[in-house]
């Protein structure tokens, strides 16, 4: 008797234990996407002005919350598709249980959806074979898609029956299935992910006015090619100071860990690259709009 209330005073921390594992593992995962997904936005968006995002050194939490304009889309869209799915799968279980006479091509219907699945896997494999030019996102959309179109077809037509679904000599393959889906999404987003930051970074380097203009005042000279920003020498009147030119003509493209990244506002024109100054006393540092 003393041993089964041991055992019962063990129980709870158990049941928490059990429960605390099961919530956090989700969240773990799902915050390790985030992070991905927000460095492969992040990546490509500097990528674009010659900056490896590595030396922009953002932290876990910036690129979390970079992560959400590169998965609005696809969340959406994966969303909508599975709303549209399961209606259409609750609409082929009525008709099932209903016993009445099926309306006519319905019992053809998943059979034709199973065939268009197959085609869209097959060519999801070639495209990654590059067989032909698939794009960044063409191959996984149609391997992950085609799997999905393939069992969805194939869970209708038991549907329709009647049956149920899925059998139990089908379940280690629709594991494998549910697999090859899910690294298929991953796959996906990463590279709609690397696709929106290029967009994005296309978009603001032909509107650089849209970013803080910058002056700064600095004690040595700079070098920049020409007719990139103004240099003005300042007037070594009155008393000492200490910064002797002023350039402008500059916009912050970021500002992480002490240092601010600085891009002339015709570098879409003129091309150059980034000038990294710190955020401290060696440089005086005016933000204004415009």
């Amino acid at each position: 008797m003393a041993e089964e209330d041991s055992d019962s005073g063990r129980r709870p921390w158990g049941d928490w234990v059990v429960t605390f594992a099961t919530l956090a593992a989700p969240t773990t995962f799902f915050g390790a996407l985030l992070l991905y997904f927000g460095f492969a936005y992040t990546d490509a968006l500097y990528a674009h002005f010659g900056v490896d995002a590595a030396t922009l050194g953002f932290s876990t939490q910036d690129y979390a919350l970079r992560s959400a304009g590169a998965l609005y889309v696809p969340a959406g869209a994966a969303l909508t598709v599975a709303l549209a799915g399961v209606l259409v799968y609750y609409v082929a279980r009525t008709l099932g249980n209903r016993g009445a006479p099926l309306p006519p091509g319905s019992r053809l219907a998943p059979y034709v959806v199973s065939a268009c699945g197959l085609v869209m896997f097959v060519l999801g494999v070639l495209g990654g074979f590059a067989v032909w030019r698939a794009g960044a996102m063409d191959t996984p959309l149609l391997i992950g898609g085609g799997l999905v179109l393939v069992v969805f077809g194939r869970a209708l037509s038991f549907k329709l029956r009647g049956a149920d679904y899925p059998v139990a000599r089908e379940r280690l393959a629709l594991a494998l299935v549910a697999a090859l889906v899910g690294l298929s999404c991953f796959w996906a987003v990463h590279a709609y992910a690397k696709r929106h930051g290029a967009d994005d970074a296309r978009y603001l380097a032909g509107r650089l006015w849209l970013r803080p203009a910058v002056t700064v005042d600095t004690a040595e000279r700079l070098h920049f090619p020409p007719r990139q920003v103004r240099e003005t020498a300042l007037p070594v009147t009155g008393p000492p100071q200490r910064f002797r030119y002023r350039y402008e003509g500059l916009r912050l493209l970021a500002e992480v860990n002490g240092r601010m990244f600085l891009i002339p506002e015709d570098w879409a024109e003129t091309g150059g690259g980034v000038l990294v100054v710190p955020a401290d006393g060696a440089v005086r540092v005016a933000f204004h709009s415009g």
